[in-house]
């Protein structure tokens, strides 16, 4: 069986390739080109450049899984529903961000196994902060040629002061109602998986993500934020956040630092 702690080690590398690629472009003069999916988010070069460099990386490893990535998406479930193991990729999270050139943008990379990943990582490649985690091995952040393990903040539900991640200025009636609950939150903004980041590092408490995402959206930083102490909790079922399904789309869910209560209901 292959050894996750040191497959982590290669996909580190194959991130931080992949953070090259994209900052060639962001870096360049002028504006940034972008062009419209369907579903009318935006894509531009970099997305394609970063996939490629992770499609090639991965498939270049001594053992190959199957790659379900943002940009080559289309693999029928009859044929997805079989795989045991397999990489879900986000090569560039956060396009928005990276057309608005505020940094806030992340590459991710995990590992599914059963439904649940069992090696994630996110890379910032402006900060050149890299997350990664491997199942019941902890959390890490590398920066600047230091490594070191992450936790969440605990905290109970009826602390004062708690910090949620949210948008400040786009807060949708459910999103709104769930702040409601809480006594003089305080709303922390931030782009991409780095919402799930913050939570892992302690600097945030409770994420509520009450809109649509995909499956590559959260993956990686999951694993991160649960090696943390944390959960990414499905709204509905209070069960932890599961891949693979029939339908891409994730539902509703509650990400959570350190809570000292069994829920946050």
């Amino acid at each position: 069986m292959i050894d996750l702690n040191n497959l982590v080690k290669d996909i580190n590398k194959i991130a931080i390739a992949a953070g090259d690629a994209i900052l060639e472009i962001y870096d360049a003069s002028g504006d940034i080109e972008y062009s419209k999916k369907d579903d009318n988010s935006p894509l531009t070069k970099a997305d394609g450049a970063a996939n490629t460099v992770i499609c090639a990386g991965l498939e270049a490893l001594e053992v190959v899984y199957p790659i379900l990535s943002e940009e080559n998406r289309e693999i029928p479930y009859a044929e997805r529903k079989h795989f045991d193991r397999f990489w879900v990729v986000d090569p560039l999270d956060g396009t928005k961000e990276f057309i608005k050139r505020n940094g806030e943008f992340t590459v991710n990379i995990a590992l599914v196994e059963a439904g649940r990943p069992i090696l994630g990582v996110v890379y910032t490649p402006v900060t050149k902060e890299l997350f990664y985690a491997v199942k019941g091995s902890g959390a890490y952040l590398s920066l600047d040629g230091e490594t070191k393990n992450i936790k969440v903040n605990d905290f109970s539900k009826t602390d004062t002061g708690l910090r949620l991640v949210c948008s400040r200025s786009h807060l949708n009636e459910e999103t709104q109602q769930f702040v409601d609950q809480y006594q003089e939150p305080a709303l922390v903004s931030k782009g991409s998986s780095l919402k799930f980041m913050i939570l892992a590092q302690g600097d945030a408490d409770i994420y509520p993500r009450l809109a649509p995402t995909m499956e590559w959206d959260t993956c990686a930083a999951q694993i991160v934020l649960e090696e943390a102490g944390g959960q990414v909790i499905n709204n509905e079922t209070k069960q932890p956040l599961s891949y693979n399904k029939e339908n891409l789309l994730n539902p509703h869910f509650i990400a959570i630092g350190g809570l000292k209560e069994d829920s946050l209901s």
